[in-house]
Parts: C-alpha cells; structure tokens; sequence
C-alpha cells in the first residue's frame, strides 16, 4: 500500500508535524522537536517514551508494549511512542514525565501586601484523655478544648473530619492542632504542622500553583505546568464543544484538571517539605469556561450567544467533591466572574494589580487565547473579552510551538543580518509567540513585510509551495534537521489575534468618549504579556503608540490575586465587589467591532482610518 502523508498533533505541547503514514510516533516527535524520553533509543526496553493517541488510527498494542506496560496503563489507552505506527492524521497526548524538557511557564508576578486574614485559623489545644469517669466523645472533647480557647466551634456534619479525629488525638496524645473555618472544623492534626493554603491560576494552557503559610503568609513553592485539557481543544470553544458532546466527556475534562492539579500540588508539598492533609484550603482562578469545566458545572450555555454564565458570584466546594485531595474537610474557593468570557482570573488580576484604586485612566489586559480587557475610566470599570485564538502559543503557525526549549523567542534583524535567541539557548526546533512577534516587527522595521502582511523580495525571504516565507533557521542549525519558516499565512495568524486586541481596546475607550492618547497606563499581564517585547507589539500594532513607561508587565497577575485570596477574606469581599462593579461588553453583539478589527489588521501602530 503506498505511504502517504499524515498530521500528527502533540499536545500539549502544541507542536505538528507532517510524516509518511507508517512511521512511529517516536520518529514524529523526533522530527517535530518533542523531547520525549527514549533512553533505550525506541527498542522498546526502557518504557520511558509513553503517550496517549487520542485521534486517530495507529495499530494495536505490541507485545513489547504488553510486556513493558501494567495492565492499567495500557486500559488507561497509554502506548509506547516507539510502538506506535500511524495509519492515519492523529492528535497525541504526552504526559509531562514523558518530557526530556519542561516547558516555561509563568508563575511569577507583581502583587500588592495583604494583611493576614486567612479563611481558616489553626488553634492548639491539649485535651484530657478519656478515662472510665469521663466519656465525653472525642468531638465532645475537642469542642470544649476549642471553647476553653475562645474558638467557636460546631460538631461537622462531614464524616471524613470526624472519622479523622479518634486516631489522631491518640496518635499525637491529645495534643492537636485544629483548623477551623467559620465555625466548621475542617481538620486535625499534629501541632508541628503548619495550616498551607493553595492558589492556582487554571489557565486554558498552563496552570499556575502556589503553596502559602497560612500563619506567615510565605509562598513555600510555586510551579507551572501545562493544562492538560489541550489534548481535547486548544480554545474555549473547542473544549465547549467537546464537553457538550455527552456527560462522560464533561468528566473526562473535570477529571484531567482535577489530575493535574493534584500532580501540581503533590509536587508542591514535595518541595515545601509539606504533607497534602496540611492543605486546608484553597483559592482557584479561571474564565467562565475553565471555572464551569472545574466545577463541573454545565457549559452548553457558554458555547451560544449571549453567553450566559452558570453561576457569576463566589462559590465554596469542597475539594473532595472536585476530585482534589487535600485536608479531609478543605473548600476550595472560587473567586467570582464577571460575565461572558470574563471570568475569575480576570477578577483576580484586577485585583493583585489594583486597577480599580489607580487614578486617571487604566488598561489592563490579560493575554491569552482568550484575552480579558478591562478599563478603569476615572473610576469606572468596563471589561470585554476577546477572542485572540492560540496563535500566540503557537498554534496554527507552520513551525510555531509553546516556550519550550529550542523554542524561538526573541529575533532581531540588524544590518541585514538575522539574530536569535531561543528558549533554554538550545538548537532551534520553531519560534514561540514572542518570537513569532519579534520577526513579524523586525521584518515591517526593515521593509521585508507590508502593512497587510504581504512579504517581499528580501534576504532569507524565499518562494515555497505554499508562497513566499521568511527563513528563520537551516536545516543545518535547527535542531532536529528541518528548516524554520515563518510564511504569509503565519503572519495572517498574528494579524487576526492582535487586531481583536487593539479592536477591543478601542472600543473600551470609546464606549468611556476617550481616545488611546488619554490612556496613563497600560498594564500587561499573563505568561505571553510577560515575555513580549511591547515595543514589537506596537510596531506590528497590537499595542497603541504610546510612550514605553506608560507600559508595565506585571507577569501571573491572576496567580498573585489568587495568592491574596488564600491569604485575607477581605481580598475575597473586595474581589466580590470589583466583579459587581464593572460594566461588560459583548463585543460578538457590538456593532463596532467589525469595522474596528478589520482596520486592526494592519501591521502598524496607527492602525486606524479615521477618514
């Protein structure tokens, strides 16, 4: 049978790869520049190289595989890449151990002070034993423990908490360590053990995890890590899509970041020195669709205008019903959302950045798929949501790809001569969003690119099949033996992202009758906002030409909001009355927006006709 040509699609690293049908998913990642693990070389021995095909039509388990993998593993659907031969177009699932390198993620940020106020206290008490002449219960004893210390307690009504007590209070003789939130005894445990709380930003693509000091509001360990979700759709929509399409696909969306907030957290208590029952509560940030996917509320209604939210106010679950393991009774706290994409991260960037308190007139957007905008207008708040897609994560870009190593990040074109750099400093194996950005900008500074992103005659500019491209790296210097291109139909990618950007912007200030030259400032957040070069994004127009200083990268804003919301219920109340304060806009149902976004395609600053 003659070989033809299939798509493999590795998530969620974001990274394609054309191959001849037949070859191993091992070869693919190979050539595509996917770090898998493959200490034996692919003959299969060492069972290092495991993925997961989740479309697609590949042959059906080996014997080496059988013999290499549990039972569980391979009903779980994870193979060998190095066993794998693809028949068919495929998309792939590979698990960050199967990673020989990490991909960047952002988890630092700018935030403001807090003072102390978490939503669980810990009180110590020493408690009587009990004895034949007195048999009060162990509940009964500890309340009274909790009374002597002027904590108001009641008995719980969550028999995870009370099955917790006898041994406990037996182990650590009668001396215990309570944490009580309210008036609910959530848990009990030894005195040496510090209450932790733990913030996160789920994000569409990468999750943000901090563990903190309830007691001394220290950040004990922070990480990043891909959302695994991507494996089902690399957008809001197509992970809407998904869901809707059967309650067991909804779970299966539920369970793959209640995994991975688990794996996030374990690794976290690894690092602090810390155990998961120290966990006793917990602050969580996401859009309306990343809330409602955690939640496991229902999203059908967010996938059609006008784009209803489930719930909009602060929520409190219990962190075992979302499948999260942390201390018996822990709740996990979610922040509120705005309206249509606008969600609780957004709220909580808001809030760590203080937007709502600056004077003058404020923008502060959170780049992402879905990019958050917000306008504080001498004190008025308006927010919009805009759909810039995953270009900037490099998806839909020929050789695009997410901030790994080998990645392009930062190009500069000086005297005709191309400079690089890459993630990590490694060979290059494709170009990253900044990256993408930078080339796009340096190509209008030296007039190789037009204004409607058309290329012209240039050094490294050649013609392809699929017209002109810009060559970024030889086969020669790449790292996995392929030329790195960026071609006209990457640059129509970038145009569409950052013309709903600017478009958005514009019609925020409009609706406040002000203009971009009112703006005093200009805050960026999020991981592609933070690694930007904004004098590029205002070269290609995404940002308006303002002076650089009015511009500031804060980084993870939405994590640091997070972080303050484990830390002080007041943060939690403020967050409430910030998402009650602004006004949204539905840009799918405002007029504008088209005329606005259409002249936001042009790749300069200026980008508007006012004639």
């Amino acid at each position: 049978m003659a070989q033809t040509a299939v798509h493999i699609d590795f998530q969620p690293i974001g990274r394609r790869i054309q191959i001849r049908s037949g070859a191993t998913l091992l070869e693919a990642a190979q050539q595509a520049g996917v770090g898998l693990v493959a200490v034996c070389g692919g003959s299969g021995v060492c069972g290092t190289c495991r993925v997961r095909v989740l479309a697609g039509q590949v042959n059906p388990p080996t014997p080496t595989e059988e013999d290499e993998l549990p039972a569980e593993d391979l009903a779980a659907g994870l193979r060998l890449a190095c066993q794998v031969q693809v028949q068919s177009d495929a998309r792939v699932d590979v698990p960050r151990e199967s990673l020989s390198a990490p991909q960047r993620t952002q988890v630092e940020g700018e935030s403001l002070a807090v003072p102390l106020a978490p939503a669980v206290i810990a009180c110590d008490v020493a408690l009587e034993p009990a004895t034949q002449t007195d048999l009060r219960s162990d509940w009964t004893r500890l309340l009274d423990g909790l009374a002597a210390a002027e904590v108001e307690a009641e008995v719980p009504q969550d028999r995870f908490v009370l099955a917790a007590l006898p041994p406990v209070l037996r182990e650590h003789g009668w001396r215990v360590r309570a944490a009580v939130r309210g008036r609910e005894v959530i848990a009990v445990g030894p005195v040496e053990r510090a209450p932790l709380g733990f913030a996160v930003d789920v994000g569409t693509t990468k999750l943000a995890g901090y563990l903190v000091d309830l007691t001394t509001g220290r950040t004990l360990a922070m990480d990043g890590r891909m959302n695994p979700q991507i494996a089902y759709g690399e957008d809001v929509m197509a992970r809407i899509s998904y869901a809707i399409q059967g309650p067991e696909h909804a779970a299966t969306l539920q369970r793959a970041i209640a995994e991975a907030l688990n794996a996030l957290l374990i690794d976290l208590c690894r690092r602090a020195g810390a155990r998961l029952p120290q966990v006793v509560d917990a602050v969580m940030v996401g859009n309306t669709a990343m809330h409602h996917l955690l939640a496991g509320l229902p999203v059908m209604q967010l996938g059609t205008a006008p784009y209803v939210a489930a719930v909009s106010d602060a929520l409190d679950l219990k962190a075992r019903d979302l499948g999260l393991e942390m201390a018996p009774g822990a709740y996990v706290h979610l922040l509120p959302n705005i309206a249509g994409f606008v969600g609780a991260d957004h709220v909580a960037m808001l809030l760590a950045t203080d937007t709502p308190g600056k004077p003058g007139v404020t923008i502060s957007l959170d780049i992402g798929t879905n990019t958050e905008i917000s306008l504080n207008a001498h004190g008025r708040l308006l927010a919009c949501s805009t759909a810039s897609g995953p270009a900037f994560e490099g998806a839909h870009i020929r050789d695009g790809m997410r901030a790994a190593v080998g990645a392009i990040e930062r190009v500069r074109i000086a005297d005709g001569r191309l400079n690089y750099q890459t993630v990590g400093g490694a060979r290059p194996v494709g170009i990253c969003g900044s990256g993408i950005l930078d080339a796009i900008a340096q190509l209008r500074l030296v007039g190789a690119l037009t204004e409607q992103g058309a290329l012209l005659p240039f050094a490294r500019v050649r013609a392809a099949d699929h017209g002109p491209e810009f060559l970024l790296a030889t086969a020669q210097e790449s790292g996995h033996g392929r030329d790195v291109t960026l071609s006209r139909s990457d640059v129509g990618e970038i145009q569409l992202a950052k013309a709903a950007i600017r478009a958005g912007m514009r019609i925020l200030l409009e609706e406040a009758g002000l203009t971009e030259a009112d703006l005093d400032r200009v805050i960026v957040a999020g991981a592609f906002g933070t690694y930007i070069d904004v004098d590029s994004a205002i070269t290609v127009g995404m940002f308006p030409p303002l002076p650089r200083e009015r511009y500031f990268q804060v980084g993870n804003a939405a994590g640091m909001g997070a972080c303050q919301c484990v830390l002080s219920v007041q943060q939690r109340r403020l967050a409430q009355q910030i998402a009650r304060r602004v006004d949204y806009l539905e840009l799918t149902n405002d007029r504008r927006f088209t005329d606005r976004f259409t002249q936001a395609l042009a790749l300069r600053p200026d980008c508007w006709d006012e004639g």
